[in-house]
């Protein structure tokens, strides 16, 4: 039976091209996420490398349950006792020229508990900016929620977010977790209002961890890391730069929305 309510985190970064000195930002904000009472600390996309170039997340790609990002995670749960989403890490796949972009999951003991491989893959082309996330990404296929001692948690990642269908593919959830790393070219004009147009359709909260800085590879990410209850208000937010911020889920407050405005039940496609 869930919880009546939990605090959640949300960790922002400006990840840079070195693993290990990413993970060491992280290790730290993980600590201060938990410190500040959260049960569930989630992690940006990308968050153990931001890299020079594409290939990049390719040399550093680890065997599924195997290598030093995996190893992180699962250690950072268990040394915090919390459940913590991994943002996405590159995992290897059929073409050795690509990775998956895995979101992985860990409970409070360090056990992994779920994978999901990111969907729709980033393409973005305004003439001066450029990214096309197909040349070094293999998609994955597969919606994935879980079920956690405190709530129903829903996996996408950054791009996602753009395609209301696969949130409804997940039926009824408690957190959506998007952990992102949106341009901020594309994130001043759609980030906020993406994020609580999902916490609004699917009347749940969303958790949505973010890159948010200017990277020594040139890119300059939104941030705006963001906790949105069911209602679409912003509990929390997070401008720029690293650091954590939290919230609580209610599962109450979920009730209540649902109960007040049972649009869910009223679908009829």
């Amino acid at each position: 039976m869930a919880e009546g309510k939990f605090r959640v985190a949300a960790v922002q970064m400006v990840s840079e091209p070195e693993v290990q000195a990413n993970l060491a930002v992280a290790g730290e904000l993980i600590a201060r996420a938990a410190g500040e009472g959260a049960r569930l600390v989630a992690l940006p996309e990308y968050f153990c490398l931001l890299g020079l170039r594409d290939r990049d997340k390719v040399a550093v790609r680890e065997a599924d349950g195997h290598g030093p990002i995996q190893d992180f995670l699962a250690a950072a749960a268990a040394k915090n006792k919390v459940w913590l989403v991994g943002g996405s890490a590159p995992l290897e796949c059929a073409d050795p020229d690509k990775v998956r972009n895995s979101c992985l999951v860990f409970d409070h003991t360090g056990r992994r508990v779920a994978r999901y491989d990111k969907i729709h893959l980033f393409g973005f082309d305004n003439g001066t900016e450029r990214f096309q996330e197909s040349r070094s990404i293999e998609p994955g296929g597969e919606v994935v929620t879980l079920e956690t001692p405190f709530a129903r948690l829903g996996l996408s990642i950054c791009y996602d977010l753009r395609f209301p269908e696969m949130y409804r593919r997940m039926g009824a959830v408690d957190l959506i977790l998007v952990p992102s790393s949106f341009t901020a070219t594309t994130g001043k004009a759609h980030w906020e209002l993406l994020l609580r147009a999902r916490a609004v359709e699917n009347q749940a909260y969303v958790l949505a961890p973010a890159q948010g800085g200017h990277h020594k590879n040139g890119r300059d990410t939104w941030g705006h890391s963001m906790i949105i209850d069911p209602w679409g208000e912003v509990r929390a937010v997070l401008d720029s730069g690293p650091g954590v911020v939290t919230a609580e889920v209610d599962h109450a407050e979920i009730a209540r929305v649902r109960l007040s405005l049972p649009a869910l039940t009223h679908r009829v496609m």
